[in-house]
């Protein structure tokens, strides 16, 4: 493993961290996409099922029972727990409008039509878009709380961190995924204008606000 790919899995890490520390802390579940909580969750189940055939390492399987208790925790925090305080009102982005399209191209464009193979590239297709209802609530209120922003700048971070993981692969083993690669590629695009205003904005001390 290179420190790319480590540093990437502990900004992800990090990130889930903060949202649960956030609406735990909190007992409010307010600024967060329920939404984009049930893509991530779609994302790690299709992604992880290979956890009961395929044994690559401790690290390996550690991390993905982690992605998988972790976003389902979230789920019943977010729709169980602390349900009266979800903001159903913001979070109105239809995501059928995503889960279609990746389900059509996760059929049309996959390097095998082996069952597992397929939902692991819906998988890699979903998560790249799974972010786009949080976004488009942080759009719709014009805001996000400073944890929030938190939250979804490690978990960019994540995916940039990815970038020069396959980068750092490419040179070193020859080994390249260009279905992961574009996926990530547009998954990281979709955060910069974010990462300009967190950076701008966040970092010295100011609340993230939209551009009226």
């Amino acid at each position: 493993m290179n420190i790319f790919r480590l540093a990437g899995d502990i900004s992800h890490l990090l990130a889930i961290i903060i949202l649960l520390l956030k609406i735990w802390t909190s007992r409010s579940c307010a600024g967060i996409s329920g939404k984009s909580q049930l893509l991530f969750t779609l994302t790690y189940t299709t992604r992880y099922l290979d956890l009961f055939t395929n044994y690559i390492s401790l690290y390996n399987s550690s991390m993905k029972v982690i992605f998988l208790a972790t976003s389902f925790a979230t789920l019943y925090l977010m729709y169980v727990r602390f349900k009266a305080t979800y903001d159903h009102n913001h979070d109105t982005f239809r995501i059928e409008f995503l889960l279609v399209p990746t389900v059509i191209l996760s059929l049309l464009i996959n390097h095998d039509y082996a069952p597992l193979e397929v939902l692991w590239t819906f998988s890699i297709y979903l998560e790249a878009v799974a972010i786009l209802p949080q976004l488009f609530m942080v759009s719709k209120t014009g805001e996000a709380e400073s944890i929030t922003s938190h939250y979804l700048f490690a978990l960019g971070s994540y995916r940039a961190l990815y970038i020069f993981n396959w980068v750092y692969r490419y040179y070193a083993e020859g080994f390249y995924d260009l279905i992961a690669i574009v996926a990530g590629v547009v998954q990281t695009v979709l955060y910069c204008d974010f990462f300009y205003l967190y950076i701008t904005k966040v970092l010295q001390g100011k609340k993230l606000q939209l551009p009226a």
